[in-house]
């Protein structure tokens, strides 16, 4: 009989250790052939754009089919930086980390723009991956001073860093003076970064006071979120709380949602602060029970529902909810998800990450080598009510797509 027993056990060992080698194998498989698809499309698309000029950072397709520039002080040309960075992280050749640093090294006069709040996707997507993968002295500098700068949109008496100067709303009917929106969580990493750098505790004490305004005025008691607070000039009083990419004031964009679960599982590492744990599960369990079935959610959760009426008017019949889909906000959902699941410990949160990561990588949504103008993934949305960049590719998409594949890549 114990004979028997031991028998039965190293059988059932031996089942394990070939089930997870299976596992191991697949995932590698996985990973190495959407790298071999990443390196090769970013070829083609470095090809397409030429030596970086401070006016051609890749940012979308418009609807002609034609590929989409930026200059600088645009919100987005941190990000392609960044993903030259982690296609060095994930390949290690120095191929990547030479155009990593010919295109980082161009933002280099972004340590003093102070115009809006994205200082922190701009300067810390590109200079703080090119600090962390290849350190330079003058990296630290450049990411103090332009947390320097982000701080300088923080206002004590409003206890928020103010995202837009003065605009109106999308359809012009409501004027903002003091508009933070859910985005601007992201840009909050920078700072800690700044203090640990630095060893200067006022960046840290910033994004603490502003992460706290907005678990208090965009975060509703299900959970969603506003996207816009609009406060008023000289004291936390919230003058409006609305919309300006979703579908209505009182919905909640996906992607803001996205952000919300980024920029608080962020806010739980840097500080171990329970509480923004907490948050940061609530928005996540609130993102994960509004998907559809392969994970990749509407443009907004709240599209075509009973009892939401779309601002203005019905976007639900020019632009059919049920087949907008936004592959951007599934990208930065993924992310943040692997490291949700390993600061829960949850295997259930990176259970999700996985399966989403591999939706965004199916032909669903990833591209063909050489389509898509040379982005990595499709279907996504910028704004709907401004008719701006709908399911089209976005470079914030591939960014994050890129980073969720790193940290698939690291799983313990």
């Amino acid at each position: 009989m114990k004979k028997k027993t031991i028998t039965s056990k190293l059988t059932l060992m031996l089942l394990a250790c070939t089930i997870a080698a299976s596992c191991t194998n697949e995932k590698q498989t996985f990973i190495e052939e959407n790298v071999t698809f990443a390196t090769a499309q970013t070829r083609l698309m470095l090809d397409s754009v030429g030596e970086p000029t401070g006016r051609n950072y890749p940012r979308t397709m418009n609807n002609k089919g034609k590929l989409v520039t930026t200059g600088m002080k645009d919100w987005t040309p941190g990000f392609f930086p960044g993903s030259l960075w982690y296609l060095y992280e994930l390949t290690g050749d120095n191929f990547w980390k030479e155009h990593a640093q010919t295109w980082t090294h161009t933002l280099e006069p972004l340590q003093t723009f102070t115009g809006h709040h994205d200082l922190g996707f701009m300067m810390y997507c590109s200079y703080g991956n090119a600090l962390r993968l290849s350190p330079q002295p003058e990296y630290k500098d450049i990411i103090i001073k332009s947390a320097e700068s982000l701080s300088s949109r923080y206002d004590e008496r409003v206890k928020s860093i103010k995202s837009w100067n003065y605009r109106r709303n999308w359809n012009d009917t409501v004027e903002w003076f003091y508009p933070v929106i859910v985005d601007n969580m992201m840009n909050l990493e920078m700072l800690f970064a700044a203090t640990e750098l630095s060893g200067n505790k006022k960046y840290y004490d910033i994004a603490v006071q502003h992460a706290n305004s907005t678990i208090k005025n965009h975060i509703r008691e299900d959970y969603g979120t506003y996207h816009v607070v609009n406060y008023d000039t000289i004291s936390p009083t919230v003058l409006d709380q609305a919309t300006c990419q979703g579908y209505c004031d009182e919905s909640t964009w996906s992607r803001g949602q996205a952000w919300m679960m980024y920029g608080f599982t962020m806010m739980y590492r840097e500080t171990k602060d329970p509480v923004y744990l907490d948050v940061a599960k609530n928005l996540t369990e609130y993102y994960l029970k509004n998907l559809p079935e392969d994970l990749v959610p509407l443009w907004d959760f709240h599209v075509g529902k009973e009892g939401y009426q779309a601002v203005g008017k019905s976007y639900a019949v020019e632009f059919p909810g049920e087949t907008l889909r936004d592959a951007s906000a599934a990208a930065i959902a993924c992310s943040a998800l692997f490291e949700l699941g390993e600061h829960t410990n949850d295997q259930r949160y990176t259970d999700y990450a996985v399966k989403m990561l591999k939706s965004l990588a199916s032909p669903a949504y990833r591209a063909e080598l050489g389509t898509n103008v040379n982005f990595l993934l499709m279907h996504c949305v910028g704004s709907i009510p401004h008719r701006n960049e709908i399911d089209k590719p976005l470079v914030y998409a591939d960014y994050y797509f890129l980073e969720a594949l790193i940290r698939y890549k690291n799983l313990k």
